[in-house]
């Protein structure tokens, strides 16, 4: 059997009104002519959307063909898993994304067909001057208010505002409305689900002329209006001074590892995706700059991670 190596996979690209060219000019993706590519979706499980290897002896091979296959190699100590539970995403905000939420895993479960829940993390890359995001309604704001508010189109009154810093994170569990804004380069955890409640679409139509579908009585349906407004993550401490713990919940860890000389990675049993979000790494002979992504198998091997300047990557795993 071929040992498993530090994988990289083609970037999915996702077109949607509100994006633009970035995830090209900041992020070095190479995108077809156009405009509108939102997301790139760097590790994916997800029915037909599924991340390919993109170099190596398991060239060609989807992310589900290595779970099923590979399970006990790149899962570890979480083997065996129907699927790769987490989605790993860059987005690129030209405009503001519709206000929307997300199920849990129960509401999930019960949608034709079934689909996990979603909850995500999102770490801010790059701002414009007054950019802001939305995250979580205003303390008051029960379920028949935020309702009129909709109907009125005047959802925004409702919603917590935030201007983020680069390097803020902020935590988005499931049943949360939110929205990112216009002006942010952003980098996205979730659970491996693509189920979204659009709430408010800002007044505006889609490219055929048309106001784009809502989805009011399901988000309402599926909104936590217990949770209140969602602040921006503090960091914590870990016993390695390098790292910082920028969310750890039930559906995954996220930490933020910044470092300026050759550190050993790996070896827990546990499969990992690094994400690039400053200067340029090597890790197993595989070299990934800023806005690349690989993802470390759990096969107990401990692998160099080097850098030629500072860098930092986000690193997340199944808890």
């Amino acid at each position: 059997m071929e040992p498993l190596y530090p994988l990289c996979f083609e970037p999915i690209f996702q077109q949607y009104i509100w994006g633009g060219r970035r995830l090209e000019s900041e992020l070095g993706k190479t995108l077809p002519d156009g405009d509108g590519f939102a997301e790139s979706w760097e590790i994916v499980d997800h029915g037909k959307d599924q991340s390919v290897v993109a170099a190596g002896a398991y060239q060609g091979w989807t992310l589900s063909r290595l779970v099923n296959e590979r399970g006990k190699q790149l899962l570890g100590k979480h083997h065996p898993l129907q699927q790769f539970p987490l989605l790993f995403k860059f987005l690129d905000c030209q405009r503001n994304l519709s206000v929307q939420v997300h199920p849990n895993d129960v509401q999930g479960a019960q949608l034709d067909p079934p689909d996990l829940g979603k909850t995500e993390a999102w770490v801010i890359m790059a701002v414009e001057p007054g950019s802001c995001l939305y995250a979580g309604l205003k303390r008051g704001y029960d379920e028949p208010a935020f309702e009129r508010e909709l109907s009125c189109g005047s959802a925004e009154l409702c919603l917590n505002k935030i201007e983020p810093k680069v390097g803020d994170c902020i935590f988005i569990p499931a049943g949360t409305v939110h929205a990112l804004g216009e002006g942010l380069l952003v980098a996205e955890i979730q659970q491996s689900s693509n189920t979204t409640f659009r709430l408010f679409d800002w007044n505006r139509v889609g490219p055929d002329g048309k106001p784009r579908p809502l989805h009011i009585e399901q988000g309402l349906g599926v909104t936590d209006f217990n949770r209140g407004p969602v602040p921006v993550q503090q960091p914590q401490p870990t016993n390695d001074p390098a790292v910082e713990r920028l969310v750890q919940c039930e559906k995954f860890v996220l930490d933020r590892c910044t470092f300026s000389s050759s550190r050993i990675f790996g070896g827990d049993n546990t499969c990992h995706i690094i994400a690039v979000i400053e200067g340029r790494i090597q890790v197993g002979g595989v070299e990934v700059a800023r806005g690349q992504t690989t993802l470390i198998p759990a096969d107990g091997r401990q692998l160099p991670l080097g850098t030629e300047g500072r860098a930092a990557v986000l690193d997340m795993y199944l808890p």
